[in-house]
This record gives C-alpha cells, sequence and structure tokens, in this order.
C-alpha cells in the first residue's frame, strides 16, 4: 500500500516539475532571468479551477481500478484514493473501469503522503439524503430495498438505511415478514429527520393510492354474473374475503365447493389468486357475494342418470350422526344410511358401533331426491333379507326354547337364531294374571319357551307368546259358571271401588262396592279385607275384556228368600238396565212383602 502511494506521489511531482520547467521558460524568455511576480500569477492561474474543500461533493474520474482501492481523479493537485468496498456493482451493472464518471466527497485536502482524501459513502449518502429531503418535502416517491427484518418492522436501504412499520407494509396485516426481505419497492417517507438520521416509511400508503385508483375500475365491471379476478385477502370459519381490486367481495364456505368442507383453509389459502363469479351485488352498500363452485357444473344434474335406483357403488364415510352416516359418493354428492338400514339383525344404536369416518363402504341406492339433494343408501341391502328365510322357517305356532336377552316395560326379548330376538310382549305371558313388568315372570339368562305368533318382515318383528304354551282358562269360563252360579271366592285385592276375588286359580272376578252387602257400604275395610272368604253369585262375564263380575248381596238376598229372579231375567233381557237397578228394585219388593 505504501509503494503504490510513494509511486502516485512520484507521478505527481514529476508532472509539477515539468510544469515548472516550462514555465520557466516562458518566464525567464530569451533574458534567463526569473521574474517571481510573474511566476505567482501564472501558480494562481493555474489552481484558479481547481479549488476544493472539505466537504465539497465532487464530480471525479477513474483513473485506475486496483484490486483494494480505486484511484480518482478530481482535478486537483493530487489524486484520491478509495476503497473498492465502496463501490457497490449491482447485478447487471457496467463494471467500474478507468475514464467513469463518479460523485466524491472530500474529506481531507491532503493526507500525509500529499494525497487528498475522498469518499464515495458519504458522497452517495449526501446525495441519497438531499434526494430523500427532496422527496418528503414533494411527497414523492422513492425505491429501495429491504434489507432485513427489525422489530416492529423492516429496515429498507434507500441509499441510507430506514424504517418501515410492520402496520405500513401492506394493506392487510402481514404476518410473514421474511418474505420481503432483498426484494425491491417504492414507498412514500412519511417521516423525515436528517439530524436525528431518522427515515419512516411507508408502502401501504402507495397501496391505498393505486387501490383507490383501481376501484373505480373494478366498480365497472361489477354485475351478477360476470367472472373477475381477486385475490384471498382474508379467511374466516364461515369464508374468505376477496380482493377484487379495490372492492372486498365475500366468498361464503357453501359457495366454495359442491362439496363438503369443514374448512376454507382446506381449498384456498390467504394471497391466492382465484376467478370467481359474482352471485350479488348490492349497489348501494358495495357488498359483493362471489362464488367459486359456480364455475363448475353442479354435479346434482346428473345424479339420477349416474347413479340410478338399486345401483351398487363404492363411496367414503365423511360424517356420522347418531341417525346414520353420510358417504360421498362422488364430489360434491353425498348419500345417507339410516341407521335401520345398516344391518338385518344388528341393534344399530349409532353408526360408530359399525363404522367409522374415512371407511370406503360399497353400497346400494335406495331412493334419489334430487330437488332437496337427498340420496338414500343402504349398507344391508347388498345382503339377503333373513326374514324371509325366517318367515319360512318359524311358522305361526311353533316352540321354540331361547335366552332371555333383554327386558323392556313392554316386554322380553327372546334371543331366536343369530343376531334375531323375539318379543313376547307383556300380554303374552298369563291368560291370567295382570303382569306389571317382564321381571315379574322372567329375569335375563333364563331359558325359556315359547310359542310363535307371527313374523312380520316388513317391520322386522318376531311376536313371541308364552302364556299361548296352556290353553286359554277363560275360553271355559262361562260353560264352566254360567250367570247365576254361587262360588265360594277369597279375596285377592281390596279398593276403593270393590274387592278381587280368586274363583279359581289365574280366574279373577270383581265384587263392586254396592254389591258387598244390602247395607250401604262407606268403607269397605270396615266389612272385609284381604284373605276372606266370600261367597258370591256371578252376574255378568265379559269374555273379549276378560272380566267376571260378582254379587254378594244377591247370595244374601237369595238366602232371605227375596224374589230376585224377575229382576234378574229383567237385567238380561235389557243392556240398558244395570244390576244395580236390579238390586234396588228387589230391596222394594222386600220392604213391601214386610
Amino acid at each position: 500500500m505504501v509503494s503504490q502511494s510513494t509511486g502516485a506521489q512520484g507521478r505527481n511531482l514529476s508532472d509539477a516539475l515539468a510544469a515548472l520547467d516550462q514555465a520557466d521558460e516562458e518566464i525567464l524568455g530569451s533574458s534567463g532571468k526569473r521574474n517571481d511576480s510573474d511566476f505567482a500569477k501564472l501558480f494562481s492561474e493555474e489552481s484558479a479551477g481547481q479549488e476544493v474543500k472539505v466537504g465539497d461533493v465532487v464530480s471525479g474520474s477513474v483513473v485506475e481500478v486496483q484490486s483494494d482501492y480505486v484511484l480518482v481523479d478530481i482535478n486537483y493537485k493530487s489524486e484520491g484514493m478509495i476503497p473498492l468496498s465502496e463501490f457497490r456493482i449491482i447485478e447487471g451493472q457496467k463494471p467500474l473501469e478507468p475514464g467513469q464518471e463518479v460523485q466524491v466527497y472530500v474529506e481531507k485536502i491532503e493526507n500525509d503522503n500529499g494525497m487528498v482524501v475522498l469518499s464515495k459513502d458519504k458522497a452517495d449518502m449526501l446525495n441519497a439524503w438531499n434526494d430523500i429531503s427532496k422527496a418528503a418535502e414533494n411527497e414523492e416517491e422513492i425505491e429501495g430495498t429491504v434489507i432485513a427484518k427489525v422489530k416492529g418492522g423492516l429496515s429498507v436501504d434507500i441509499g441510507v438505511k430506514a424504517f418501515l412499520p410492520g402496520s405500513q407494509i401492506d394493506l392487510r396485516p402481514i404476518k410473514d415478514l421474511d418474505q420481503f426481505v432483498g426484494k425491491k419497492f417504492k414507498f412514500k417517507v412519511i417521516k423525515f429527520n436528517k439530524k436525528r438520521g431518522n427515515i419512516v416509511l411507508s408502502r401501504r400508503s402507495l397501496l391505498e393510492e393505486q387501490r383507490e385508483e383501481m376501484r373505480s375500475e373494478t366498480l365497472g365491471a361489477m354485475e351478477e354474473g360476470n367472472i373477475v379476478k381477486g385475490i384471498v385477502k382474508n379467511i374466516t370459519d364461515y369464508g374468505a374475503f376477496i380482493d377484487l381490486g379495490g372492492l372486498d367481495g365475500l366468498l361464503h364456505i357453501t359457495d366454495m365447493s359442491w362439496g363438503r368442507l369443514k374448512s376454507p383453509s382446506e381449498l384456498i389459502e390467504a394471497g391466492q389468486e382465484l376467478e370467481l363469479k359474482i352471485l350479488k351485488y348490492d349497489t348501494e352498500k358495495e357488498r359483493v357475494s362471489l362464488g367459486l363452485k359456480q364455475l363448475s357444473e353442479d354435479p346434482w344434474n346428473k345424479v339420477k342418470e349416474t347413479y340410478p335406483v338399486s345401483t351398487k357403488l363404492t363411496g367414503k364415510v365423511v360424517s356420522l350422526a347418531d341417525y346414520g352416516v353420510f358417504v360421498e359418493i362422488a364430489d360434491g354428492v353425498e348419500g345417507l344410511i339410516h341407521v335401520n338400514e345398516m344391518s338385518w339383525t344388528k341393534k344399530v344404536k349409532h353408526p360408530s358401533q359399525m363404522v367409522k369416518v374415512g371407511d370406503e363402504l360399497e353400497v346400494k341406492v335406495l331412493e334419489i331426491d334430487t330437488e332437496n339433494r337427498r340420496i338414500s343408501l343402504s349398507l344391508k341391502a347388498l345382503e339377503e333379507n333373513p326374514w324371509v328365510e325366517l318367515k319360512d322357517s318359524y311358522e305361526p305356532g311353533t316352540i321354540i326354547e331361547g335366552e332371555v336377552k333383554s327386558l323392556t316395560d313392554f316386554g322380553a326379548f327372546i334371543g331366536v337364531a343369530d343376531g334375531i330376538d323375539g318379543l313376547v310382549h307383556i300380554s303374552d305371558f298369563s291368560w291370567t294374571k295382570r303382569v306389571n313388568h317382564p321381571s315379574e315372570v322372567v329375569t335375563v339368562g333364563d331359558k325359556v319357551r315359547a310359542v310363535v305368533l307371527g313374523v312380520d318382515i316388513e317391520n322386522e318383528r318376531f311376536s313371541l307368546g308364552m302364556k299361548q304354551l296352556d290353553s286359554d282358562p277363560w275360553t271355559q269360563v262361562e260353560s264352566k259358571y254360567p250367570i247365576g252360579t254361587q262360588v265360594d271366592t277369597k279375596v285377592t285385592k281390596v279398593a276403593d271401588y270393590g274387592v278381587f276375588v280368586e274363583i279359581e286359580e289365574n280366574i279373577e272376578g270383581l265384587i263392586h262396592i254396592s254389591e258387598l252387602d244390602t247395607k250401604r257400604v262407606e268403607n269397605i275395610e270396615e266389612i272385609i279385607k284381604a284373605g276372606d272368604e266370600v261367597k258370591a253369585e256371578i252376574i255378568s262375564i265379559d269374555q273379549d275384556a276378560r272380566k267376571i263380575g260378582l254379587s254378594a248381596k244377591l247370595v244374601q238376598l237369595r238366602s232371605q228368600k227375596a224374589n230376585v229372579d224377575d229382576y234378574v231375567k229383567k237385567a238380561t233381557a235389557t243392556s240398558k238396565t244395570t244390576m244395580g237397578d236390579i238390586f234396588g228394585d228387589a230391596l222394594k219388593d222386600m220392604k213391601s212383602e214386610n
């Protein structure tokens, strides 16, 4: 480095001496004597156009490009050396070469080696500050390159470092600032302080201006049915806001795809450019509804042609509900397998017992309702109906043996065949006893015998009966106990309206309160209680309702030799005459005879 400086200094001195020799010849002339005043005048003239001072920004010419330094001539008494690193060559720009004009800053008139000290960086900085000051004053655009992400925003090189706040980067909040680093943009200076070296930029203000210019063009294209392009600005749970160029539109999730979407993010992402159809435009409120799926044909238009009833096809389980399974059979086309259509034999309380979301299923089309966009599907329809075979195998009257699987308030389920249970209704446990709950007769796990009453294929019901294992004792009641028969009974239950009595095992009858005694009874328990034996006469039999009416009063009247035959005959002759009327007349006759 020293040798370079010394060489340059030597060249300067040689040139200076040569110039002095020439000046001496001109001054001495033919006399050969030096005139000092003339020499001073000549030196002053030579130096007049080369006067520079510290702090000036002047033009210079590249003399030589060395490995580390650039030699620059500013038309002064000496050349200056500037580090090569200060000459930042931008990609695509012409390389630095001798003769090229450059702007430099005068740092020092002369250093220890007698050379002027110059700086390219400081000249660039001063020029940059002047440009920035002018741009700030005139609200002009200025170009710069983002060089780094810093706290609260970005650092930008516009000749000097400037700050771009996060809120001024774009029209919408930006999460990933790294995407801007290394890119060149135009900005506006919104804050400028040269003394403090503080410059704040805004890109958003330029984008807002551009957006406003685009807005008038966009509004002109806003007509329902038009196809427009837009950028996804923001995504929500219910849809996405699209920047159409100065105007935002809403793309609702239901208008994104003919198929099922849980979230808009499954289909689109922020910053994505989309082609969309204008579905609705409110000129007053400037609200735009957009559609994406409307650019393609509705798949439901060809469902009946593509999937006629009875078609077997494969689909994917997309959702489970309490009442069934939704299966996607094509993009935008889903069908429902109702829980009743999942199995012939299994009692499916919830679809999750048999399938899960994501399963591939083979199904059969049962019904298509294009108006309501519904397709009924079936799993069990792919198999033979076991209930048909069951009906053929178990004719009414067949006696089966099975295990009690479960109890309900209305009956007991008995295992009959693989996966098929038969029901013994609560009314079919006993011909005579009143069964309030199946647990009074059977328990889960019991092995029992029952009679097949019938098989209902359509409703998938297998009816059984246990009382049918024995003959119905009521079929013999009328012949065994004709009206007028007196029987010895035992009170089994006392009620407010009368007492229930056992005529024989499993055969009960009712003595109404009005038939308990010849005297008026106010409180039954004062004259009779459960377990008491009572002689009573059968006064009515209802075979269909399985009810027998008895009278203890009539027995008492007969024992008193009261004439009641006419009244009994009268009662049997007319349905409008009640036994109470008969007994009332009988009592009147007894009093008149006495």
